[in-house]
């Protein structure tokens, strides 16, 4: 009996002694991944700082030192620029859609949605172009935020907006305007910038471009949100870190297997294009003040592809040559906004009706923009 009492004693304060432990460890283990986590995005994120802040030079070096490539060449601005823009296209690729997505768990995307597709549709298109104008992206580093805001299932236009947007302004190019060609012409470069967002969003609402998305993503945006979690009883449970992880990476995985290969084949365009593409013969043959030099410097200016600070000194050179106001602004903002490599990108979420009607847009805007500056340059110059 002593030995059955001291056994039952010593299994019942055994089984005491392990509760807490049994109880506490799901707890514990959950924290103990969430302190990994932490750990792994501190890491990872110093990483990607790291990588980001060396593509010039390594491209640099990749192209003149390793490849042995004549500094100066045409053959080495090419290469040197595919090196350059698709290290930090793809940088931003993974980086962005995994940023947006994991935000896209810790908030009401349905109410965020409704609230800018209703009344406030206005100031969506506005909010776009003003966050456009402030993200520091080329034509082709401003698509991996448009796939995050397209999974997202913010309205079409507002997306637009901030599309068009996003290439034509930031604080850069802002200061570099300001010194170059003076107060008048960066405030009326900035209010056209602005306005063509807004008018192109709100020109791609009224003409329901959604519908000319690629069927993918309109079941995504069409479809229930993946990543809400609903208990039995309906309710909308929060998300754990784990869970928020598994979302946006699943997320990103899906996109990126999507995009990478159409990314380099884009860069590798327009590597050729900025290598080999003379900006001479522009100024050579667009400095008469016809009507139709408008609309022909837009469609020249695409090959060119560059950021706005890249194309600036252009645009300073030309107007250094007598090139017209109007028809120098339509070139440059033509080469920086509308790229053959950011279409191709663009066609993978896109059907060749809407890019197609998104290029016309882009035409006949910046040449009604280059006649408007025609007209008023010898005011604001």
């Amino acid at each position: 009996m002593a030995n059955g009492k001291e056994t039952l004693s010593g299994r019942c304060c055994s089984s005491v002694a392990e509760m807490p432990t049994q109880l506490s460890s799901p707890v514990d283990s959950a924290r103990s991944w969430n302190y990994r986590y932490a750990g792994s995005i501190v890491g990872i994120a110093v990483l990607w700082v790291l990588a980001y802040s060396y593509i010039i030079p390594v491209s640099r070096w990749l192209t003149y030192d390793a490849l042995g490539i004549t500094v100066g060449s045409h053959l080495g601005a090419a290469i040197e620029f595919f090196f350059y823009d698709t290290a930090k296209i793809l940088l931003l690729l993974v980086a962005l859609i995994y940023g947006i997505a994991w935000i896209r768990t810790s908030m009401n995307v349905e109410r965020v949605r409704d609230y800018l597709s209703g009344k406030h549709r206005g100031l969506g298109y506005f909010l776009g172009a003003l966050f456009g104008s402030l993200t520091p992206f080329c034509s082709c580093s401003s698509i991996p935020l448009f796939l995050g805001f397209l999974s997202a299932r913010i309205p079409m236009g507002i997306i637009m907006a901030f599309l068009i947007t996003s290439p034509l302004i930031n604080e850069v190019a802002i200061v570099l305007l300001w010194g170059l060609l003076g107060w008048k012409f960066t405030v009326a470069y900035v209010l056209v910038g602005m306005l063509a967002g807004i008018l192109g969003g709100w020109f791609m609402d009224r003409i329901r471009a959604e519908r000319w998305l690629q069927p993918f993503v309109l079941e995504g945006m069409n479809g229930a949100p993946e990543h809400q979690l609903v208990s039995e009883s309906g309710e909308v449970q929060k998300p754990t870190i784990r869970q928020r992880h598994a979302f946006a990476y699943g997320e990103t995985a899906t996109i990126f297997k999507r995009t990478w290969k159409w990314v380099i084949v884009g860069v590798s365009i327009g590597a050729a294009l900025h290598g080999f593409v003379p900006e001479n013969w522009f100024a050579e043959n667009f400095s008469a003040k016809d009507w139709w030099t408008v609309p022909a410097a837009v469609l020249a200016g695409i090959p060119l592809y560059s950021s706005v600070t890249g194309i600036i000194p252009i645009m300073e050179s030309l107007l250094l040559k007598s090139l017209p106001l109007g028809t120098t602004m339509a070139f440059c903002m033509s080469a920086v906004v509308a790229s053959p490599p950011s279409f191709m990108m663009l066609r993978q979420v896109m059907t060749f009706k809407l890019l197609g009607v998104l290029i016309a847009y882009l035409w006949v805007m910046l040449t009604l923009v280059g006649w408007l500056f025609n007209a008023i340059g010898p005011y604001i110059m």
